[in-house]
């Protein structure tokens, strides 16, 4: 599958990675970084699980928007919300993996209307089409 790309940003980690600083090369974000106490850190700074939870729960919530106007499945409200979990731990074959699960609010739709929705939103999402298959992602409307 290719993909045509109309957008590219860029990003810099210094320091230690997750015991550093990271930003856009451009200079809009910096962020200091730190491992989660969970995981040894002294947890005074973010973690790539909070910047990727926070990106994957905007970007859902903007598919979930696309895809209900551009299959006429109804206007998402604009009260609506995705409040993403990451979370983070070793592997049973080694290394570390991820789990996600995203909480959709979709108020005032129709039941049937915001499951199609939030189902449709994993087919458009690029962060859905990233993991598909190499992480569990859970989904659950609220």
């Amino acid at each position: 599958m290719s993909v045509d790309t109309k957008y590219w940003t860029e990003a810099k980690a210094t320091g230690g990675g997750r015991n550093g600083i990271a930003g856009l090369v451009n200079g809009q974000l910096t962020v200091a970084m730190a491992s989660p106490k969970e995981l040894g850190g002294s947890g005074l700074g973010h973690n790539p699980e909070e910047l990727f939870a926070t990106g994957y729960a905007a970007c859902y919530l903007g598919a979930m928007r696309f895809a209900a106007g551009a299959e006429k499945l109804g206007a998402v409200p604009d009260n609506a919300t995705v409040n993403a979990h990451v979370g983070i731990g070793p592997r049973s074959d080694g290394g570390f993996g991820l789990k996600v699960r995203l909480v959709v609010s979709l108020p005032g739709l129709d039941r049937a209307v915001a499951e199609k929705i939030v189902e449709r939103g994993h087919f458009i999402c690029p962060y859905s089409n990233a993991t598909r298959g190499n992480i569990e992602v859970e989904t659950e409307l609220a």
